[in-house]
C-alpha cells in the first residue's frame, strides 16, 4: 500500500511539473492568448486602413473633387485664374513665434 501511495504522489507530482512547465502549459497558453489579442488588434487596425483606402480609391475613381484636391495639396497645383500667393516669414519670426 505504501508502495502505490508513492506511486500516485510521483504521477501527481509529474502531472503538475507538465501542467505548469510542458509543451502546452498555463504560462505557454497565456502567452499565446496575448499575442492573440496584439494579432486581432492590428488586424483590426488594418482592417480600418484598408476600408479608408477602398473610400478613397472609390473617391478617386468616381469624382474630380478627389483628385483636384490631391493635385492641390501634394502637388501645388493650382487652376486656370487663380493667383497663388506664397507668404515667407523672416529670420526674426521664425526664430521668435510669439
Amino acid at each position: 500500500m505504501k508502495l502505490i501511495t508513492i506511486l500516485m504522489v510521483l504521477l501527481l507530482l509529474l502531472l503538475q511539473y507538465r501542467l505548469w512547465t510542458g509543451n502546452g502549459s498555463l504560462v505557454e497558453v497565456s502567452l499565446l492568448k496575448d499575442e492573440i489579442e496584439k494579432i486581432k488588434s492590428e488586424n483590426q487596425r488594418l482592417k480600418e486602413r484598408n476600408l479608408s483606402l477602398t473610400a478613397e480609391v472609390f473617391n478617386l475613381k468616381q469624382g474630380n473633387e478627389a483628385i483636384e484636391e490631391i493635385a492641390r495639396s501634394e502637388m501645388g497645383m493650382i487652376k486656370d485664374g487663380e493667383t497663388f500667393y506664397q507668404i515667407i516669414e523672416s529670420a526674426d519670426q521664425e526664430s521668435n513665434p510669439n
